[in-house]
């Protein structure tokens, strides 16, 4: 093609693209386009600002870019190291001391996490006190910070003075956040934070002392990397023990689990809703292109060529491909931002400005809907022959367009994988559509081979018989209709399904009434007593199990130790004691994964599965404990799956029985505190001081709040989807609009009344719909299992009755659509569309 011809064919498409935008020819496909734009640039845009914010925050909650953690002084070799790429270094001394009260003031006493800094802490992010003046590098000799707890639980005030060992210190402010809090186990005992000069005197460091110390590191980027995998590499060398290095991307494990599942669900919500609206713009080019059949034979019989035809109509597509995909990203910008305001308080700061990737990503997506789906039957408009002009029945589309969506996906599934950001997710989420798309076709095709055998005799009504022929009469579309309803309704059942159940199993993960208290350290001779005083109190139903420290020493009868384990946690987990526990029930919070649970087998034991498979345990594994200088055999009878996120008491390892009466041990409780009960913490330590109460009110409700703001976020996107599959029921109703007319225009000029046409309407759409919907709901119980157990990793019990229900529901949908995207067939003129057809 000359370059005449390219810019009569770009003037062309110019023309066409106006002329089709102002009729609304494209204002399905377009809005199919925008709508699928706007979904997954909305999530693009939170995920970008999230990620950008959560790697920010993690500095600071790291306190430093990385974080040397050890049980002793931080070896040389590191702050060497750290000195050498020229970052700035800053160590802090953190362990758990009693605190006290004076003997005037009461003399109450309390666990607390205390910790000594150095000036220039903290490297990154702020540390907020109160009273909200700037505070000064460090607290000055003899003074201390702390938390408000700690005044509540030893009823002192700011001002007064606080024995820690040998010394007694003045409190002059408390703390309202610590960056590098941290979320051990001891990080939820209440602090007071001291200067590090002022530590020595106290005398509480001593050489059995269990003390952490944490050396942060700040600087430029790319010195802050090569010291972390310089250090990562000293760690695998095995040179040096008891070290560990937390960075980036550990900055804050407990809230991982909520982000990753946020995203998830966001993320499966724009995956559906790009995919219905990928059926949509099939659907809508299709019914496009069937409209202007007539038009291009009459511009090829006018002279213009197949090149020119298939450029302007190539142009005209991708115009309004770009024209939708920029709104799309607009209206997605613009739902980031009530995502935004939804999901308040998952990072704690402003978030920063957004990248131009989800830009990009949003508008390659918009030409691809419109490159896989839509320019397939388009572009049959330049093969229109002129003679169609005098002969209706040549240059039909051809049937290979009708397996657009088979052809499309192919194409598309490599984009939705990309945006997915999970390939668990994107596999199981376009696979399963691709399979259901198959299965979907295969089963309609069935159900329309014993329909066309089993169309009812002249005793049947006649609307039966007439609605029956009708489909029958046009096997192909009506393929092409179930399937492409089917894959609607899966989409729509798909996310109900998992709003009701998977959602509510998603809260279930972290009740309201879990428990929000641990204490631990409770004696063997003071357990009758504490939980009577737990009963007493008003206390429901605290799980209560025994505690004992050991340290596995054998596997099958071979010694091991840390070196010879590959994964640093591992190595950690043999390098220390464990947590154990015993007994003869199963908690009901634990669900066996393999084995069987045997109450009282006196040598067997339950281990998590999470701990098996690092430690590379499986059933029949013969494990040797030292228990405080007692030998413990015991083989693994059953693996167990714990959800560490439940707030319940959980154990690495169960040993199946009721009583170990030989071994060392204390008790742990886990419970709820008893609402308006003032002073309960206080009133068990006095009566129990050497227990260790640890309160996670203020946490159980973080955690609850951030579920909340979730859900709320993912019912907003579920709209979209909303929109997105009544869109693809329209396109899939109305794409047989044109045929509809002329067939009902002929059999209404042989007599056939509107009242019995709309009964053949209505008995067709409700047939084809009831099919869809049993069919999507069957499709959608299988999925949403698949992606309950391997992405959101709940236990789910798919709803058997929801094919009956899904496919009523399909045929009121269907019939609903019908109703809208048919509205006036029946009511236009006979003889208005007889000259149509015939012109």
């Amino acid at each position: 093609m000359n370059q005449q011809g390219w810019m009569h064919g770009l003037r062309l498409g110019g023309r066409q693209l106006w002329r089709d935008l102002r009729a609304g020819e494209l204002r399905l496909l377009m809005l199919s386009v925008t709508l699928a734009v706007a979904a997954l640039t909305a999530v693009g845009f939170l995920a970008d600002r999230l990620q950008n914010g959560l790697w920010r925050d993690a500095r600071q909650l790291l306190g430093g870019d990385a974080v040397v953690v050890s049980d002793q002084a931080t070896p040389a070799a590191f702050v060497q190291q750290a000195q050498k790429l020229g970052l700035v270094t800053n160590t802090n001394i953190s362990f758990p001391t009693m605190a006290r009260a004076l003997a005037e003031q009461g003399g109450a006493s309390r666990l607390v996490a205390l910790k000594a800094v150095e000036s220039g802490y903290p490297l990154r992010g702020r540390l907020d006190l109160s009273p909200a003046a700037t505070p000064p590098a460090l607290p000055a000799s003899g003074e201390v910070w702390v938390d408000p707890a700690v005044l509540e639980a030893l009823s002192l005030q700011t001002g007064q003075m606080i024995g820690l060992g040998e010394r007694h210190f003045r409190i002059v402010a408390t703390i309202v956040r610590e960056p590098d809090r941290g979320a051990g186990f001891m990080s939820f005992a209440p602090r007071v934070m001291m200067n590090a000069a002022d530590l020595a005197a106290t005398g509480l460091v001593q050489p059995a002392s269990r003390i952490t110390w944490r050396m942060a590191v700040a600087g430029d980027a790319a010195s802050s990397e090569r010291f972390v995998q310089w250090a990562r590499s000293e760690l695998e060398s095995s040179r040096v023990h008891g070290v560990q290095i937390e960075s980036l991307d550990s900055g804050r494990p407990e809230m991982r689990q909520t982000l990753d599942r946020a995203s998830q669900f966001l993320n499966l919500v724009a995956l559906l809703a790009a995919l219905l609206c990928a059926v949509a713009v099939a659907l809508a080019a299709r019914s496009y292109a069937e409209r202007q059949l007539d038009a291009c034979a009459l511009l090829r019989v006018l002279g213009q060529s197949q090149r020119t035809l298939t450029l302007s109509y190539g142009l005209e597509f991708l115009g309004a491909g770009l024209l939708a995909s920029a709104l799309g990203v607009l209206a997605g910008y613009g739902v980031h931002l009530v995502f935004v305001q939804l999901l308040a308080g998952l990072v704690d700061a402003q978030l920063p400005a957004p990248s131009a990737q989800p830009v990009l990503m949003g508008l390659a997506m918009g030409l691809t809907l419109l490159v896989a789906f839509g320019l397939p039957p388009v572009l049959q408009l330049a093969q229109v022959p002129p003679l169609r002009v005098i002969r209706r029945d040549l240059g039909q589309l051809q049937v290979r367009s009708g397996l657009v969506l088979v052809m499309g996906l192919l194409g598309f599934a490599a984009t939705l994988l990309m945006v997915s950001r999970n390939l668990t997710l994107g596999l199981i989420t376009v696979g399963g559509f691709a399979m259901a798309l198959l299965v979907f076709a295969g089963l309609a095709a069935a159900a329309l081979w014993l329909l066309r055998r089993a169309v009812p005799g002249e005793q049947a009504p006649r609307w039966l018989r007439l609605a029956t022929r009708q489909v029958a009469a046009r096997p192909v579309f009506a393929v092409v209709q179930v399937s492409a309803l089917s894959v609607g309704l899966l989409a729509l059942a798909l996310l109900v399904l998992l709003r009701t159940d998977l959602v509510g199993s998603w809260r279930q993960a972290t009740p309201a009434n879990a428990p929000d208290r641990f204490v631990i350290n409770v004696q063997p001779e003071q357990a009758q007593d504490f939980l009577a005083h737990l009963q007493n109190a008003g206390v429901q139903s605290p799980d209560w199990f025994p505690m004992i420290r050991g340290r596995l020493v054998a596997i099958n009868g071979r010694d091991v130790g840390p070196g010879d384990f590959v994964e640093d946690r591992a190595k950690r987990l043999i390098d220390r004691e464990i947590n154990l526990s015993h007994t003869a029930d199963l908690p009901g919070h634990n669900a066996l994964t393999s084995g069987r649970w045997v109450a009282e087998e006196a040598d067997g034991v339950s281990v998590e599965s999470g701990i098996a498979q690092t430690l590379g345990l499986k059933l029949g594994d013969q494990l040797r404990f030292d228990i405080a200088g007692q030998v413990r055999e015991a083989r693994v009878t059953s693996l167990r799956k714990v959800d560490w996120g439940s707030m319940r008491a959980n154990f690495f390892m169960l040993f199946p029985v009721a009583d170990m009466p030989d071994l060392p041990m204390t008790y742990m409780a886990a419970f709820r505190t008893p609402e308006g009960a003032p002073g309960f913490e206080n009133a068990l330590v006095s009566r129990f001081p050497n227990i260790t109460s640890v309160d996670l009110r203020s946490t159980l409700g973080q955690i609850q709040r951030v579920m909340d703001q979730v859900i709320r976020a993912v019912e907003f996107l579920f709209a979209f989807t909303l929109a997105a599959g009544l869109m693809v029921l329209l396109a899939a109703v109305g794409a047989s609009r044109q045929a509809r007319e002329r067939e009902y225009a002929i059999m209404r000029a042989l007599g056939a009344g509107r009242a019995l046409l709309a009964k053949v309407q209505r008995t067709e759409l409700l047939g084809i719909g009831w099919l869809a919907g049993f069919m999507a709901s069957s499709m959608a119980l299988v999925v949403g299992w698949a992606l309950a157990r391997y992405v959101f990793e709940f236990a789910w019990q798919p709803p058997l009755w929801a094919p009956l229900l899904g496919g009523v529901l399909g045929a009121v949908l269907a019939w609903a659509a019908g109703s809208l995207s048919l509205a006036g067939v029946l009511r236009q003129p006979v003889m208005h569309t007889l000259r149509q057809a015939a012109e």
